[in-house]
């Protein structure tokens, strides 16, 4: 049973287009401060900004997921081996 809403797919392209913009505009890399706050404005209105050019957004996978993962699978091991032996 789906739930109404939102699509998901569509929320995460318009998070995409919205943090390439600010990549892109942000006064911290050249942006004039008047057109960011502007362009920002207008995407979280759900509009598309009329300074910004089309963005290809790339998709690039998470590459730290793994180490963090067995990391977090070599902490919890650690941990129940050390209870395990408390009460030992």
């Amino acid at each position: 049973m789906t739930t109404p809403g939102p699509d998901p797919a569509a929320l995460r392209s318009r998070r995409a287009a919205e943090r390439a913009f600010v990549r892109a505009h942000h006064p911290d890399v050249g942006g004039d401060p008047v057109a960011f706050a502007a362009g920002l404005a207008a995407l979280r209105a759900g509009r598309t900004p009329a300074s910004a050019p089309p963005v290809t957004v790339v998709a690039t996978r998470r590459l730290r997921t793994a180490p963090v993962r067995l990391l977090r699978r070599w902490r919890r091991a650690r941990r129940t081996a050390s209870r395990s032996t408390r009460l030992s």
